[in-house]
C-alpha cells in the first residue's frame, strides 16, 4: 500500500512520461508534491522502487520506467488508511513511452592543468553530459591534465564541468586565466592584495598572482570519469 505522497508521485511521473517520455527531475518533483527537499524525493523514490512501481534505468541520468500505476481514486490520506493499495500493471498493449536519456551536449575546451598551468586549448568537440549533473546557467567542459588537485577528488583524465562566471567566493574551485595566455583550476582565495590559486596536493605549492593577472572563467559544477 502506498502513502499518499508516495501515490501522488508515482502519478505525476507516470503523467510525465506520458506526456513527454521524459522522466521529470528531483527538483520538479520536490515541486510538484511540496517538499522541502530533495532528500524527501529520494525516500520516495526508494520506497516505490522497494514495492516495484518503478524502477531506476541504469547509466541513464533521470530515467525512471513506471512498472504499475495506482488506481486514479482518491489517493489514500496515510499509509494505514486501507488495508490494501489496488494497482494497474500496465499492459504491453499500451505501454508508457520509453524514458529519454537526459543528456546534454556541451562545448569541451580542450585540457586545464591542475599542476603547472598550460596553455587552454580551445575546441571545437563537445561532451555529452547528464542534465543531472549540471544546475542552471551555461556550462563548458576541460579534460583536466595533471595531480594538483587529487586531494579534492580531481584525477588526471577527469572531465571538469564547469559553469561560466567571472566571480568566485574564497575557497571555491575555479578555472583562472592567468595573463591571458594559461588556464588552471585550482581553489580561488584572496590573500591581502594577491590572489592565491590553491592546489589540492600537499606536494605542490599556492600560485601568488596579482589580481590585473587573474581572470575568473568559471568554477567547478561537477566531474566525469571514465573507467
Amino acid at each position: 500500500m502506498l502513502t499518499r505522497k508516495q501515490h501522488e508521485l508515482i502519478c505525476f511521473i507516470a503523467d510525465r512520461l506520458n506526456d513527454t517520455g521524459v522522466s521529470p527531475s528531483f527538483e520538479e518533483m520536490k515541486e510538484a508534491l511540496d517538499l522541502k527537499s530533495k532528500s524527501g524525493v529520494h525516500r520516495l523514490i526508494s520506497a516505490l522502487e522497494e514495492r516495484e512501481f518503478i524502477r531506476r534505468l541504469p547509466n541513464r541520468a533521470r530515467a525512471l520506467e513506471v512498472l504499475k500505476v495506482p488506481e486514479r481514486g482518491a489517493a489514500p490520506k496515510s499509509a494505514a488508511a486501507s488495508p490494501t493499495s489496488a494497482s494497474t500493471t500496465i499492459s504491453s498493449s499500451a505501454p508508457l513511452p520509453a524514458p529519454a536519456n537526459d543528456v546534454i551536449e556541451i562545448p569541451l575546451h580542450g585540457r586545464i592543468a591542475a599542476g603547472t598551468p598550460i596553455e587552454a586549448l580551445e575546441g571545437a568537440s563537445m561532451l555529452p553530459v547528464p542534465a543531472a549533473l549540471l544546475g542552471s546557467g551555461e556550462h563548458y567542459a576541460l579534460e583536466v591534465a595533471g595531480d594538483s588537485m587529487v586531494e579534492a577528488g580531481i584525477l588526471d583524465g577527469d572531465y571538469a564541468l564547469i559553469r561560466r562566471t567571472e566571480t568566485a567566493r574564497d575557497g571555491e574551485i575555479v578555472v583562472a586565466l592567468i595573463d591571458d595566455a594559461e588556464a588552471t583550476l585550482k581553489y580561488f582565495r584572496k590573500e591581502g592584495a594577491m590572489i592565491r590559486l590553491d592546489p589540492a596536493n600537499r606536494d605542490y605549492n599556492p600560485q601568488r598572482y596579482r589580481p590585473d593577472q587573474v581572470r575568473v572563467q568559471g568554477k567547478l559544477a561537477g566531474l566525469l570519469r571514465r573507467y
